[in-house]
């Protein structure tokens, strides 16, 4: 697909600017309203492909959960191995659409290898995630990103705490979640590892508050997101933080979320969700088998 449409939809998703000027401009680059049509599913999110691991996977239990922060009741999924027992625990962020099936999916895949995995909705800062992505990016616009860091801090202690936790709690974001994990590194004392996909970064001065390794991955068509790594990258160096960064030939923004099919890189998901396995094991611990 051609690069102009896919940065024009990431425009578009990110807010900058509303669905009308974006499709009257995706029917410019695609040549006419019919062909642009045809090109919306390829861009859209679709999520009766969002399973990897099924929800009613025999390996894994699965439940609404919620907890109490200082901004009020925050909901979320939680995934987890049916054996009970004590378990390195992973809080799942999401895109700026909420809590979706495809973040639920994300969750079940670390279940799936052993951890707990909580995928928070932080949209319940806000009423919750609704089940229209185009009013889920709406809500997303009005949630205050410093109330959803306070909410994230919690959730680290909320998991730090569950009963079938050994104590060590990861995060992994994606897009917005990628930032939140860069703010919630430098936010939680508590948290032991974190993994940001695509994530916009951090001011330098924040960076000395980090005490967690960092995987950092990147892709390479994503201007808006990499024009931050060098700056990052050295202040991280500076400050003498553990981190690693990766970035991904040939991949856009969003090449995780195998529910996009213009953006969607496999090859880059699968090595890139490789290494976060292991970074989670070194850093948190192996799960029981």
């Amino acid at each position: 697909m051609d690069q102009k449409i896919i940065n024009l939809y990431d425009r578009f998703t990110h807010g900058g600017m509303n669905r009308r000027d974006f499709l009257d401009r995706l029917a410019e680059l695609a040549g006419s309203s019919a062909a642009a049509a045809a090109l919306l599913p390829l861009l859209q999110n679709d999520y009766a492909r969002a399973a990897i691991v099924a929800a009613d996977d025999s390996r894994i239990a699965t439940e609404r959960q919620s907890f109490d922060s200082p901004k009020g009741r925050i909901d979320g999924y939680l995934a987890r191995p049916k054996p009970k027992g004590k378990r390195p625990m992973v809080l799942v962020i999401h895109e700026n659409r909420g809590l979706n099936p495809h973040l639920e999916d994300v969750a079940r895949r670390f279940a799936a290898e052993g951890f707990g995995a909580y995928a928070i909705d932080l949209l319940s800062l806000v009423g919750g995630t609704p089940a229209s992505e185009d009013a889920a990016r709406e809500l997303h616009g009005k949630l205050d990103q410093d109330d959803a860091v306070v909410a994230l801090t919690a959730a680290v202690k909320f998991l730090d705490g569950h009963a079938e936790s050994t104590g060590r709690v990861g995060a992994v974001g994606f897009c917005f979640g990628g930032l939140m994990v860069n703010r919630l590194a430098a936010a939680s004392p508590e948290l032991a590892a974190a993994v940001a996909y695509y994530g916009r970064q951090i001011p330098a001065a924040q960076v000395a508050h980090i005490k967690a390794p960092l995987l950092l991955h990147y892709a390479e068509h994503d201007e808006g997101v990499n024009t931050g790594i060098p700056a990052y990258e050295a202040a991280l160096k500076a400050a003498g933080k553990t981190y690693t960064i990766h970035t991904y030939p040939g991949t856009q923004h969003a090449f995780n979320n195998d529910t996009s099919a213009a953006r969607y890189d496999k090859a880059a998901a699968d090595l890139a969700f490789t290494r976060t396995l292991a970074f989670f094991r070194r850093h948190l611990g192996v799960p029981p088998s």
